[in-house]
């Protein structure tokens, strides 16, 4: 299987704001966004889920269908999904390592005293370190 799919989503206008996707290939899949860049990720997000549930659940994935082929109504117009299923399954793993690392003995003893969670600080800090760096 490849790695990198695509896949055409029809993108609705919603009343309220924003747009509603849909996959015609895939019809249980459907999200939602407040523009068109949330509802781009929305889209990826949403397609890997479903993707990753028919894979492993032993079901087949469906063809794309050709972009010409599809028709959109009310004003809805078509964008192709590119899905990394090999960059989702690693960014939504739940696998641990781990990692050795140093710091001040007085740190530790007053981490230690106050049942601080070492993993859980330095994921946190992770975290919010690449998504400053991804702004």
């Amino acid at each position: 299987m490849e790695n990198k799919l695509f896949y055409p989503a029809v993108f609705h206008p919603a009343e309220e704001g924003g747009f509603w996707v849909s996959f015609p290939d895939i019809p249980d899949c459907l999200t939602q966004g407040d523009d068109m860049a949330q509802a781009y990720e929305m889209a990826v997000d949403a397609l890997g889920l479903s993707i990753t549930d028919i894979i492993d659940n032993k079901g087949y994935l469906p063809v794309p269908s050709s972009p010409d082929s599809i028709k959109t109504e009310d004003n809805g117009f078509l964008v192709i999904i590119q899905f990394d299923l090999a960059a989702y399954r690693k960014r939504t793993s739940s696998k641990v390592v781990k990692k050795t690392l140093t710091i001040p003995e007085w740190l530790n003893e007053e981490a230690l005293a106050k049942g601080i969670n070492f993993s859980q600080v330095l994921q946190e800090g992770l975290v919010a370190k690449i998504q400053s760096m991804n702004t």
